[in-house]
């Protein structure tokens, strides 16, 4: 995109949002072809952003000379002149510029942070509509508030949006003195409050959240919508402000900046949200049916009643294991004698028993099941598996099933972010997906240069045959590390394996901490001693993401931290996050991968072949030369899971259709 065009922004009506396209086969087969080329320019992209520097400076020393009251009247003028825009709704480089100037120094005074230039490229690359990819550590949260600002003073309501309420508020808290001596006032939607506070929250000019957080309130609006008289009335009388507006939430979709966009808009689209309501037990709910179908699931055996297909999260039901329904059907009778009802019910508890293991895919807590997300790590309280799934893995663990849920509304995130009227993001792994994310949203991908030179050093990875192997070796390399007085961080893909990690470090006497979905609460504490000298952490991928890990001067000098990978994720971008705790604004650091050929990602029957290639060259070579084979597996189950969101936005897309038909809104 040229620098000299204006940036055009959709004028802030109330509730708007973009009128969502609908692509056919062909388009979308087109689109993917285009989006090869429009991801290869992503290094090439950002040399056309440096011009609005030339605008920005033009204003430094202006600015620096006035005092803060000064200052802040400078930016109510801003303000005008921006909102003035709104007829056109367009915001010339040259008044952008201007704003950047502005804040830029509003920063230095109020934060004592002042924007690095390469930090102004990326937020005039975020004001466009891209997303900027910038190294871990290059102070994308102090980059962000740049564009956030400068939409937020033309007057557009502006979500910001991040992967856990953690960061969410920790941003909004660290930011906010900067946009209230703009002028501008800033919220954060968390979990817990109430539909009042929302209400309440939503109409500040800044809001920070979550993306699930804004998508299910998105949802419950457009219930509010859907169960009116007339969901046109309401609108009209939502525009009036009239009281018929009191239930709505939000203002509308009008512009979105997501952090760790690739994470948000790529790894969480795999699932649709939900909202859902309890059904009685009167409305069908048969207990008895549950704990028959686990009963008779714990006795049947893989391969011969059922099968797992390669690469595949899903059980099929073989002829033998039909005919042994069939015999308990006899004996049973009830509701396992309907074959239709009987084989779902089966299948589901096969899938809790087979695919979904403790301490991996979910926790106990609070007497409940509750679902560790894939990619954060991270719970998620509020969230239920569907169709009896649920139910079927409390039963598995001893626990008194809930009642099942029914589907009051449902939304894809390809959907959802596309009905926003700007959309833009940031991350530090975004290049990996840059086709996806052009093909489905239409977000360019630009690559910011670092502030300073990338020093930090890689390994070769080292693959063992077995685990208990790899983790004699990570406790050898720990112990090392420790010894020399430098911060270690230990990355494992779950739960159960940071214990397992823990077990051999704690019999190896070496000190250290766990992060994981079981140590939660004391994130902020063991985030703030992992920098320490001699410190080291065991961490899910809680300690990816958007985790700044600081170091003493003295830590920086002898060698920075040190990342030991000990097991590699479905998605490379997932590695590289963690990888990025490390040697950040040019500081030292070194990454190593510890691996294994009994890890997740080569446990599978499809990884049968390569499990066989990458023992037979590591038997000759040595554990180094066998790192390319994980590797390849990853990116096969990388375009697995690519396929999987296509499927499901193409599904997503063909319900919406059905359902408006009907006269159903979503």
């Amino acid at each position: 995109m040229s620098d000299v065009r204006p940036i055009h922004l959709p004028i802030p009506l109330p509730f708007g949002e973009k009128q969502e396209q609908k692509d056919t086969k062909f388009d979308r087969f087109g689109q993917r072809i285009i989006a090869r080329f429009v991801a290869t320019r992503a290094k090439s992209r950002a040399a056309k952003l440096r011009p609005i520097l030339r605008h920005a400076r033009r204003h430094d020393k202006t600015y620096a000379a006035m005092t803060d009251a000064e200052l802040q009247l400078s930016a109510q003028r801003l303000r005008r002149d921006l909102k003035a825009r709104l007829r056109g709704h367009d915001l010339p480089p040259r008044l952008v510029g201007k704003a950047f100037s502005l804040i830029r120094e509003a920063s230095t005074r109020v934060l004592g942070m002042r924007h690095y230039d390469v930090q102004v490229l990326g937020a005039w690359a975020m004001l466009q509509g891209q997303v900027a990819e910038m190294r871990t550590g290059e102070g994308k949260t102090l980059c962000a508030t740049l564009t956030v600002a400068t939409v937020a003073m033309s007057g557009r309501p502006v979500h910001l949006m991040t992967v856990n309420d953690y960061l969410a508020s920790r941003d909004a808290e660290e930011m906010s003195p900067l946009y209230a001596f703009l002028g501008m006032t800033t919220t954060c939607v968390l979990e817990g409050q109430t539909d009042d506070e929302r209400r309440v929250l939503y109409k500040a000019d800044i809001v920070y959240g979550t993306n699930k957080t804004f998508t299910f309130d998105y949802l419950r609006d457009r219930q509010v919508l859907r169960f009116q008289p007339g969901h046109l009335r309401r609108k009209l009388e939502y525009l009036t402000h009239s009281d018929a507006s009191a239930d709505m939430r939000m203002r509308g979709l009008h512009f979105a900046l997501v952090d760790e966009a690739d994470s948000v808009l790529i790894d969480e689209a795999r699932t649709p949200l939900i909202i859902s309501g309890q059904v009685e037990k009167s409305a069908g709910f048969d207990t008895e049916l549950f704990y028959q179908a686990m009963d008779v699931a714990k006795k049947m055996k893989e391969g011969d009643d059922f099968t797992i297909p390669k690469d595949q999260q899903k059980i099929e039901l073989t002829d033998r294991g039909f005919d042994l329904l069939d015999d308990h059907s006899d004996r049973l009778g009830g509701t396992f004698a309907v074959p239709v009802i009987r084989d779902f019910t089966i299948t589901q508890a096969l899938s809790a028993l087979h695919l979904f293991h403790r301490d991996e895919a979910y926790i106990i807590r609070d007497d409940g099941v509750q679902i560790v997300d894939e990619n954060t790590g991270r719970t998620m309280p509020d969230r239920t598996w569907s169709d009896g799934l649920h139910q079927m893995m409390e039963i598995k663990e001893g626990l008194e099933p809930s009642p099942p849920r029914e589907t009051l509304a449902r939304i894809t995130y390809q959907r959802f972010f596309r009905r926003y009227g700007r959309l833009s993001g940031m991350t530090g792994t975004a290049n990996d997906a840059a086709w996806e994310l052009w093909s489905v949203y239409r977000l360019p991908v630009t690559i910011i240069p670092t502030n300073k030179k990338d020093i930090r050093q890689f390994a070769p990875d080292r693959v063992y045959r077995t685990a208990a192997a790899k983790w004699e070796a990570v406790a050898k390399r720990t112990r090392k590390l420790h010894e020399q007085g430098l911060p270690v961080l230990i990355g494992t893909r779950s739960v159960s394996a940071s214990e397992e990690a823990s077990k051999r470090l704690t019999v190896a006497g070496i000190p250290h901490q766990v992060l994981s979905a079981a140590q939660d609460a004391d994130e902020a504490e063991i985030v703030a001693k992992a920098g320490e000298a001699g410190a080291v952490t065991i961490a899910t991928n809680m300690a990816g993401r958007g985790t700044d890990i600081k170091l003493s001067d003295d830590v920086a000098k002898r060698g920075g931290l040190h990342v030991i990978l000990s097991e590699r994720h479905d998605s490379r971008r997932v590695d590289r996050q963690l990888e990025g705790r490390c040697g950040r604004q040019g500081q030292l650091g070194k990454c190593e991968a510890f691996l294994s050929l009994e890890d997740e990602l080569m446990r599978s029957d499809a990884a049968k072949r390569l499990r066989r290639q990458a023992a037979f060259v590591s038997t000759i070579l040595g554990p180094r030369a066998a790192g390319r084979y994980l590797r390849k597996r990853q990116k096969h189950v990388e375009g697995l899971h690519a396929q999987i969101r296509r499927d499901l936005l193409d599904a997503d897309q063909e319900l919406n259709r059905l359902l408006a038909l009907s006269g159903e809104m979503e």
